[in-house]
């Protein structure tokens, strides 16, 4: 396996000019993920409008990658081939992994971001309750209970495997909760704009800590 990084952050600058600036620059990362059955692209900025590029061969996956960018307000460019021919699972799991390293190299030391976020998002008859916290202990705890074993060709079981990538690569706590929901595709789309929601809270700069690690140990 190959993983190559590269971050734009306010670690470049020297501190006062960090400082003065840490709300006013771009958190962009890449991250390339190469193994024996996948190769996966990913660039975030955290700081972006919503745009999204999603390629990965696995369709309902791509558009619940659009469902993170338009919802968290995270530029998202997601590319990934993989041997689908078998199934999606490899595909699906790795470009989890892949946006947990990338979420976490924008993030870099977490100075200054809100840490926390939460959300309930209605999708018709569903509703979803996220709440996630950048706390560097990966911990997943999972609700779902998804009626169907696909919504078209996805299998429903992956989207727990898509959390549990990224939680360990991003390094965060996330509890999801299925409230109501009774249609499959409702409660999968729900939770990903949770997610994104509760996303785009965790990772604004508080402006009253703006330069200090949201943490009383003073790390994260």
């Amino acid at each position: 396996m190959q993983t190559s990084i590269s971050r734009t952050s306010s670690e470049t600058l020297p501190n006062a000019e960090s400082e003065q600036n840490l709300g006013q620059l771009s958190r962009i990362s890449t991250v390339r993920r190469t193994t024996g059955e996948t190769d996966v692209h990913v660039t975030i900025n955290l700081d972006g409008q919503g745009n999204c590029t999603a390629a990965t061969g696995v369709p309902f996956l791509d558009h619940m990658l659009h469902q993170i960018a338009s919802h968290g307000l995270i530029d998202l460019d997601v590319k990934a081939t993989g041997d689908i021919e078998i199934d999606d699972h490899h595909t699906n799991e790795d470009v989890g992994i892949t946006l947990g390293q990338a979420l976490g190299k924008a993030l870099g030391d977490r100075k200054g971001i809100v840490r926390f976020g939460h959300f309930v998002a209605p999708l018709d008859e569903a509703l979803i309750q996220v709440a996630l916290d950048f706390s560097g202990r990966p911990h997943l705890s999972y609700g779902l209970d998804i009626p169907t074993q696909r919504v078209g060709t996805y299998d429903t079981q992956l989207v727990r495997e898509f959390f549990v990538a990224i939680v360990n690569h991003a390094q965060m706590t996330l509890h999801i909760r299925q409230l109501d929901g009774i249609n499959s595709h409702h409660i999968i789309e729900a939770t990903f704009k949770a997610f994104a929601r509760s996303l785009r809270m965790a990772t604004e700069i508080d402006p009253r800590r703006a330069t200090t690690i949201p943490s009383s140990k003073g790390v994260l």
